[in-house]
């Protein structure tokens, strides 16, 4: 795909720059930005349902991804890393839930010009999967699959490894939880801190409020302050608000729908059983700068 042929960018309701979700991407935006800065796309959902899924670039055009969303999300995932050279030098895996892996799972499957260089993560095994969540153990087992069939290995991280990509650091916080086995899979996100020279911001894929607390009580726990944070478990019932004050954002990354942003059923705001308005009222005494909500399109932040 051509990178001329990209993206005309428009500000939203003081969400930041977004795009209207599309599958046919026009992403001409995708240029090398200085040396030890990142840019980073916060992609939409295509289904209408959550997702998280997000690319990262550095200062000499290195692609970074982290997780990938649905099985419906893969086209659009598709086409945006096609835009970006087909290559990708690392792609982390925060936790194996379908809406983080199944798009990678069919990209693994059918690659045709994408390459990947390393994938990193932190996976539970498939026999405590099905022992804890057996509802998710076909996803797992389906990425896995894909895994061995496409000659890829996920590299095991460590709680405290730094991994430098192009001047920026990639520092592991946290990592699966075996001994979390109340709301598991999620409990076992791996948890991700990314500072290049300008910005930093924790990736907390779908952490709860158990694995929140052990990581607040670990030897990580005073490296959580971020200047973004990506929501955990797209902003509702993820983390508890210690680990957000903890973390003293100015801007928050919510991988959410409008419907859960709104934390609507399809009877108004607030109509919903979701804690999302609670996480936002947490947000407002922190006194956040910019949120930037995947439902209102495609976001990037310089």
């Amino acid at each position: 795909m051509n990178r001329r042929n990209l993206v005309k960018y428009f500000g939203v309701m003081g969400f930041g720059i977004c795009l209207l979700p599309s599958c046919q991407i026009n992403t001409s935006n995708v240029l090398k930005s200085p040396t030890g800065k990142i840019t980073l796309w916060q992609l939409p959902p295509q289904t209408g349902t959550q997702m998280n899924s997000y690319v990262l670039q550095t200062g000499n055009g290195k692609i970074i991804v982290i997780d990938g969303g649905n099985t419906g999300d893969a086209p659009y995932l598709r086409g945006f890393l096609a835009a970006c050279g087909n290559h990708v030098e690392a792609w982390f895996i925060s936790h194996p839930h379908p809406d983080h892996v199944d798009a990678v799972t069919v990209l693994l499957n059918d690659s045709r010009d994408l390459t990947i260089n390393k994938m990193y993560g932190s996976m539970p095994e498939e026999t405590w999967v099905e022992q804890h969540e057996p509802a998710y153990l076909a996803s797992v087992r389906n990425f896995n699959d894909a895994l061995e069939k496409s000659s890829h290995q996920i590299v095991e991280l460590t709680i405290d490894q730094t991994i430098l990509i192009d001047g920026v650091r990639f520092e592991i916080l946290a990592i699966k939880n075996p001994e979390i086995t109340s709301n598991a899979i999620n409990n076992s996100s791996m948890v991700m801190k990314v500072t290049d020279g300008k910005k930093s911001i924790l990736f907390t894929g779908d952490l709860g409020s158990a694995g929140g607390e052990k990581l607040l009580k670990s030897s990580c726990g005073d490296k959580l302050r971020a200047d973004y944070i990506q929501m955990a478990h797209h902003g509702q019932n993820g983390v508890n608000e210690r680990f957000y004050q903890a973390v003293n954002p100015e801007y928050c990354l919510w991988p959410t729908p409008l419907w859960l942003w709104d934390c609507d059923n399809g009877g108004g705001k607030g109509s919903g059983p979701w804690d999302t308005l609670n996480v936002r009222s947490w947000m407002d005494k922190l006194n956040i700068q910019k949120h930037y909500v995947s439902g209102y399109g495609l976001c990037k932040i310089e």
